[in-house]
């Protein structure tokens, strides 16, 4: 499946890898950069190593995190994905809720939307479906702020899965065609361990939807409550969640370390084009 991201294709024929560009002082895993000269080369390093898209993002969306102004996240955002637009071969996605800075991100050069609230936030409907770049669809119970406050649900997957049938008739009533979607269960995003580990095992259930399914476990708290490792030594649970993940079908993996990240993801295509096979969506 070739996604056009505002002319930049993004190849999800088999499993990609977006690279996280966190433009923020507060980010959960400790790589912000405010530099936006910095940022690019962070950028141009990830595009070398493999990387299909670059996300840029201008506000920490890590359990406990405070909003900060659309204004201080366009200052965040924009300079870096105009140096960007002229720099990179592969799609620049816009992480952001609010559809001010969807407008001016896509202007600027981004090609693709990466919205952990859904398009539910004030605006941010109108803005996509005007915009007519893809977009991803995260699930989250609550904002960031609150979200890990003793998430509750009694069936995850299945209300995960209620949530994107909600979300992408909405998008259909907006004018943003299926073929626009890409969905994000939100591993993290209000969920407990048991919650993400559930949904890592139904993935495969996920193909219902017929569109493509991005994850973002790198680095996540479910290493740490599996193993008890920082977030400065969660690499191996980082690549065998990715692997794991790609297995049961998602086809965009969000990911700090894109370089391990690829590496893992070739050995993986090699086992499974000597006979092995995974659920696609």
């Amino acid at each position: 499946m070739i996604i056009d991201c505002a002319g930049k294709s993004l190849d999800l024929s088999r499993p990609a890898v977006m690279g996280v560009l966190n433009l923020t002082p507060d980010s959960f895993s400790g790589d912000g950069l405010l530099d936006p000269e910095a940022a690019c080369e962070r950028a141009l390093a990830m595009q070398a190593a493999g990387a299909a898209v670059i996300d840029v993002g201008g506000e920490s969306t890590r359990p406990g995190a405070r909003r900060v102004t659309v204004a201080e996240e366009l200052r965040r955002v924009v300079p870096v994905i105009e140096r960007l637009a002229r720099r990179v071969a592969v799609p620049i996605s816009i992480d952001t809720r609010h559809g001010e800075v969807m407008r001016a991100a896509v202007q600027a050069g981004a090609g693709l939307i990466n919205d952990i609230a859904a398009l539910r936030e004030p605006g941010a409907l109108d803005a996509a479906a005007a915009l007519g770049v893809p977009v991803i669809l995260t699930h989250m119970q609550g904002e960031p702020g609150t979200m890990q406050q003793a998430p509750r649900y009694d069936d995850v997957v299945g209300e995960v899965m209620a949530f994107f049938d909600q979300r992408m008739a909405a998008c259909r009533r907006a004018g943003i065609a299926d073929d626009r979607v890409l969905l994000d269960p939100g591993f993290g995003f209000g969920k407990t361990a048991a919650h993400n580990l559930a949904l890592l095992r139904a993935l495969p259930r996920f193909a219902h939807f017929r569109r493509p399914l991005a994850v973002g476990l790198s680095r996540k708290s479910l290493i740490g409550d599996l193993t008890g490792a920082p977030v400065a030594s969660r690499l191996g649970g980082s690549i065998a969640l990715a692997v794991l993940a790609a297995e049961r079908g998602a086809r965009l993996l969000r990911v700090h370390d894109v370089e391990c990240t690829i590496q893992a993801l070739a050995i993986l295509d090699a086992v499974q084009a000597t006979g092995g096979g995974a659920s696609t969506v």
